[in-house]
């Protein structure tokens, strides 16, 4: 039976998905296609984007041990501080087409394209098409989703198998089947590979809404939970348990951890320590926050979204959607326990909720482009509001909650746009004009013409601001380990600033368009992060080394008659050589340089036995510099026992002549 929402019937049941219109294919594949063309823009200026991730591609390129670990160089000597899928998509495809920044890049842009056809289908199957076209089109230019579906991170990835386990649960909730629960929890199992413990905060949403709205009798749904428990662990476990049972001696160490155990990186690192700040191995302090609240990682509280770091990324229509579950809510108050559009309202909102807060006051290490988890929530809740408070707009209380809507989407976008008044600074004085005037209109009771010229205004002042800042990102290049989508809007406290780019504004360094690592004359100023000295400097904390044509073609010279051709304090410092070479460069540490990998004694050997040629001085030692660790021990055997040459600008040590 398929129903069809009027203003007479708000909390009428959808028991199938709904009949396709006529329009509804073109429009989708209108979306779908813009939203590729869209991205695929300047791709190319992006060059290796997170140069730490494009290292371990090119390693997954050329290993296929690499590959299963998530290495950070063919030689499997460390990993990243991630578990590997997101990885492998890219890595696939630069086997197939060859090391550079599009056959990179193009599978992230796919991942979300996917990603907007995905929550289509799903909030379609509940509230219908012109929802879903709403819901996906928001997506699509959310700013901090075009930054990361154009990125290397494990972003891309993650937010799809989110996606698709809302896809899964949707599906059971209508017809309280097995294999869908099965399904999601693989789609959460596989996401776990992705980004470890975050996927996880779609949880709770997912499994509330099958306990209140499945089918079966609670102690069936109750059992299916279980499975679907089941399912993730396995989809998950299997790489967990390959990796702890695998003897350490033959595996790379574990990026990120200190005692090399994936389980240990997944509980402290990569877990509670996120939430509460204690990182061992960090880039820095987090844990207790000095009074205020301001950390390293910005201040934590509920207006944190709508702070300046991260506000312009994500917060445009926070509101819009928190009005959006409430008013949803209340029109299903009189459905059955069943009812499949209150069960997506409380999968939507809970995940909004959940994710919202936990970013909000999470103590350890956060970086804004993090807030690409809230856009599915957002989107969704936004098309399924349109969606109701125009199929209600003949009731009084109806139309003031669109009125607050709009009101609050205008307060909002004046906030966010101010906040780089040099930005189209004629835009936020628009979007103030018509949201007074569509704020007033909303509440009376208007003709149908009348009522579509206020639903225009009211998306111009929901998605003008989003769009322009997404322009701005697709025409500007981004790199290094903290991008920003949009103009600068005041930046994050502590290390690298808002993502860096020259002139300082939000998230941008250059690296050469065709995707090399960026050389003298090649781009603008890249990766200017702690450590870094510019052009054909040896790197840093945040952004990743750019060397010379002379040190390229000195580390390429009989490169492959070493396992290692050089070695580097820190992983974006070895990174660009890395890239450069094409050939493997030890990492030392790991990402911050902290990660006991390897001893100093183990280091002995390698040199001892032949299989490193250079030490590249000038990266990442430890953490805060401090003298006392791993890699500070190597660098301070290398510069007693070594003699420093320097070759535009970097120290290199030849660690196959000795001092006499």
């Amino acid at each position: 039976m398929t129903t069809t929402i009027t203003p007479s019937s708000p909390v009428d049941i959808v028991d199938t998905a709904p009949t396709r219109k006529r329009w509804e294919l073109p429009a989708l594949g209108l979306l779908l296609l813009g939203t590729l063309i869209a991205y695929l823009i300047n791709l190319s200026a992006n060059g290796w984007a997170n140069d730490f991730y494009a290292a371990a591609v090119q390693a997954g390129s050329q290993s296929w041990e690499a590959f299963f670990f998530g290495s950070s160089d063919a030689a499997n000597s460390i990993t990243v501080d991630k578990p590997p899928a997101s990885l492998w998509v890219m890595e696939l495809s630069v086997r197939l087409f060859g090391l550079n920044s599009w056959s990179m890049l193009v599978p992230q842009v796919l991942l979300g394209v996917a990603s907007v056809a995905l929550l289509w289908a799903t909030v379609r199957r509940s509230f219908g098409p012109a929802a879903g076209l709403i819901a996906g089109t928001v997506l699509a230019v959310t700013p901090v989703a075009v930054l990361m579906f154009r990125f290397n991170n494990p972003e891309a990835l993650l937010v799809l198998l989110m996606i698709a386990a809302t896809w899964a649960m949707t599906r059971a909730v209508a017809d309280g089947r097995w294999r869908w629960l099965l399904l999601t929890g693989g789609f959460i199992g596989f996401g776990f590979l992705a980004k470890q413990l975050q996927v996880l905060l779609v949880v709770p949403p997912l499994a509330l809404m099958y306990l209140f709205a499945g089918p079966p009798k609670l102690g069936k749904r109750i059992a299916q939970l279980f499975a679907a428990g089941a399912g993730m662990v396995v989809a998950a476990g299997w790489w967990l348990l390959a990796v702890e049972l695998w003897p350490s001696d033959s595996r790379p160490w574990i990026g990120g951890s200190q005692n090399n155990s994936i389980i240990e990186l997944t509980l402290g690192y990569n877990g509670l320590g996120r939430l509460n700040g204690n990182e061992t191995g960090s880039v820095g302090p987090g844990g207790e926050l000095p009074p205020g609240g301001n950390g390293m990682w910005g201040s934590t509280g509920i207006t944190r979204m709508f702070e300046s770091a991260q506000g312009g990324q994500i917060a445009w229509l926070i509101p819009a959607a928190l009005v959006a579950l409430v008013v949803g809510l209340a029109l299903r108050g009189r459905a059955p326990r069943t009812d499949r559009r209150r069960a997506a309202l409380i999968l939507w909102g809970g995940w909004l909720l959940v994710t919202g807060l936990v970013f909000s006051f999470m103590a350890g290490i956060f970086h804004q482009y993090y807030t690409v988890a809230l856009a599915p929530a957002v989107a969704a809740l936004v098309g399924i509001g349109a969606v109701q408070m125009w199929g209600a707009r003949d009731r009084l209380w109806v139309r003031c909650a669109g009125a607050v809507t709009v009101g609050l989407t205008t307060a909002t976008a004046w906030m966010l746009l101010s906040r780089s008044a040099s930005f189209q600074p004629w835009l936020r004085w628009a979007i103030l004009a018509v949201g007074v005037i569509a704020t007033v209109a909303f509440v009376f009771p208007l003709a149908r013409k009348q009522s579509v010229i206020a639903a225009l205004a009211a998306a111009f002042i929901g998605l003008a601001g989003p769009i322009a800042y997404s322009v701005d990102t697709l025409a500007s290049a981004h790199s290094g380990a903290i991008p920003s989508a949009g103009p600068s809007a005041g930046g994050m406290r502590g290390m690298g600033g808002p993502g860096m780019r020259p002139g300082g504004d939000g998230g941008r360094t250059g690296t050469a368009p065709d995707g090399a690592a960026a050389r003298p004359g090649a781009g603008a100023q890249g990766g200017m992060a702690m450590g870094d000295q510019g052009m054909g400097g040896a790197g840093g904390l945040l952004g990743g080394s750019r060397p010379s044509d002379q040190i390229v073609t000195l580390l390429e010279a009989n490169g492959t008659d070493y396992t290692w051709v050089a070695a580097a304090v820190g992983s974006n410092s070895a990174a660009g050589y890395q890239l450069a070479t094409e050939l493997p460069v030890m990492p030392i540490g790991g990402f911050n340089g902290s990660d006991p990998s390897p001893t100093l004694e183990q280091f002995q050997q390698y040199v001892a036995d032949g299989e490193i040629h250079y030490f590249v001085a000038g990266g990442r030692g430890g953490p805060g510099g401090s003298g006392e660790s791993t890699s500070s021990a190597i660098a301070a055997w290398v510069t007693a026992n070594y003699t420093a040459t320097t070759v535009d600008g970097v120290t290199l040590y030849d660690l196959t002549q000795p001092k006499s």
